[in-house]
């Protein structure tokens, strides 16, 4: 059909070219004349020798034209037109177009970024000009998009749909042009295990590699080959190794990787954490580093880390391992778990807390009085530790169901549960609301060794005096108090419903007006009416 036709490309005109460009936004069919005529003549470099024109005589008008033409154009979406603005000779003459925002008082500088990071992309040397190439304009096509991208609320369905996947299918190309070459990936294994390897440089090479991975897993028929080679590259000790590193960015993109990797090959990952823990003579672990990153981080934004806690979550999950071993190697595992590593994830709640309590006046910490090998002193808990503290009952309350023998042997040989109910009175409500669960998480498995546990501990004491303090409040914390004690009300489980009425009744009477405690008691004086009868 007849192609639009377009204004001659004169300084002049930047105003009807633009009114021209923006006005096709909303009909497909002018978008498809405007991109032919665009391209059939040769247009969009006229318009780039326009741009220096401006730039050189300063004409600020004509560079606010500019931008919102060479916008328009790119949101044509046509791939027609990204082969002629990514190209080498157009790149940087449209990206300084888009420096000029008429809604901007300072112009950007889009074109300085792009040089500089040109310059520092290249970590492991491209041998193939054509794929050093392909990756130079990907790059740039990424950062066009980054800047061109409206507010989301402006999104329409399929904004940019050619682009993305003009970037997306450069990525591939890219990537089979990688793998294709057998000596780039063990090039990057070896600096990253180089100690002489410098820490910027490790850091750049990192950042590479993550987001390899991360776009590789995507590619369903490349992810098995890529996980082969990976796993034959030693990817899972080098991981171990960079996630001990000081270097925070290279811990975190190494968690980040580990991440997809416990994602897309979990077996993978399992079968290694299952062999490291057969070789006791291996002193760094993997399952050891994910726990220490998890509790023992200097970083404010990195302690208690959810990534890190559902990695972990993964490898101790007993029926993921199933699919990999027997029953018996799972089981010789869990021993091998609560014999030499969860000491360490148990660490923050290891200490023997005193029943006593000290307040500091300070709403942002808690002082719990913390016994050491030589003195008292004092746990402070902060709002950084409080959130460790949390994620390590997360984990521990998935161990209790999923590890049902193994934990329940740790929590009453060790008392844990004892020292995770002090946190009961913490400051920090989330927490206290953790040490609940957990301990809603032991009753709820109605076994009697742990009913036992509990009354012969009188470990009901802490949860008492909690709904005594939240008595006048209506909140979280009072709600999943009150969810504990009818559970045991509607399970009739009579060992602790003698407990809690035959030592806490008197201390119970000021809230007698909440039903459940009516109905414990209830419950109680017909268990023992019952039994007297029998007895008669």
């Amino acid at each position: 059909s007849h192609l639009m036709d377009l204004p001659t490309c004169e300084l002049h005109r930047l105003g009807e070219i633009s009114d021209l460009v923006t006005s096709v936004r909303l009909s497909r069919i002018r978008k498809e004349k405007l991109a032919l005529a665009l391209k059939n003549e040769g247009y969009i470099p006229k318009l780039l020798q326009l741009f220096q024109v401006c730039e050189n005589a300063k004409n600020t008008e004509g560079l606010h034209f500019l931008f919102d033409i060479v916008r328009g154009i790119l949101y044509l979406d046509k791939a027609i037109l990204f082969e002629v603005m990514f190209s080498d000779q157009c790149i940087l003459d449209v990206v300084g177009c888009l420096e000029y925002d008429p809604c901007l008082a300072q112009p950007r500088w889009h074109r300085e970024f792009l040089t500089k990071a040109a310059k520092l992309q290249e970590i492991i040397p491209i041998r193939d000009p054509e794929l050093r190439q392909k990756i130079r304009q990907t790059s740039r096509a990424q950062y066009i998009q980054a800047i061109i991208l409206p507010n989301p609320s402006d999104f329409e369905e399929g904004f940019l749909s050619t682009l993305n996947s003009f970037i997306s299918s450069s990525k591939e190309e890219i990537l089979h042009g990688l793998q294709k070459d057998e000596e780039f990936l063990p090039e990057v294994f070896a600096q990253l295990t180089n100690e002489a390897t410098a820490g910027e440089q490790r850091c750049e090479l990192m950042k590479f590699f993550k987001e390899f991975c991360a776009f590789s897993f995507t590619l369903p028929e490349k992810r098995d080959e890529l996980l082969l080679t990976l796993a034959k590259l030693g990817i899972l000790p080098t991981l171990e190794m960079l996630m001990g590193m000081d270097d925070l960015q290279v811990r975190s993109a190494a968690t980040d990787i580990l991440s997809y990797l416990v994602e897309f090959s979990p077996a993978m990952v399992q079968e290694f954490v299952m062999q490291e823990a057969h070789q006791s003579e291996n002193d760094t672990q993997l399952i050891i580093e994910v726990i220490e990153q998890m509790i023992c981080s200097p970083d404010p934004d990195f302690g208690g880390d959810n990534q890190l806690m559902e990695i972990l979550r993964a490898l101790i999950d007993p029926e993921k391992m199933l699919a990999i071993a027997s029953n018996l190697e799972v089981f010789e595992f869990l021993d091998i778990f609560y014999d030499r590593y969860i000491h360490v994830l148990t660490a923050p709640l290891s200490a023997d807390t005193s029943e006593e309590w000290y307040e500091t006046g300070n709403d942002n910490f808690d002082f719990f009085p913390f016994k050491g090998p030589y003195t008292l002193f004092f746990l402070v808990v902060n709002y950084q530790t409080a959130e460790i503290l949390a994620s390590v009952l997360e984990l521990l309350s998935f161990c209790v169901e999923r590890h049902k023998y193994h934990m329940k042997i740790y929590i009453i040989n060790k008392d844990l549960l004892r020292r995770t109910l002090v946190l009961m009175k913490s400051k920090h409500k989330f927490l206290a609301l953790c040490a609940l669960r957990f301990m809603r998480r032991i009753i709820g498995l109605k076994d009697e060794l742990y009913n036992r546990y509990i009354t012969l501990g009188n470990l009901f004491e802490p949860v008492v005096n909690a709904v005594l303090d939240n008595r006048n409040r209506c909140n979280l914390l009072k709600s999943a108090l009150m969810e504990l004690f009818e559970f045991i009300r509607m399970e009739d489980i009579q060992f602790l419903i003698a407990h809690i009425v035959e030592n806490f009744s008197d201390a119970l009477e000021s809230v007698k007006y909440i039903h459940t405690f009516q109905g414990l008691k209830t419950k109680y004086e017909q268990e023992k009416h019952q039994q007297n009868e029998k007895l008669s």
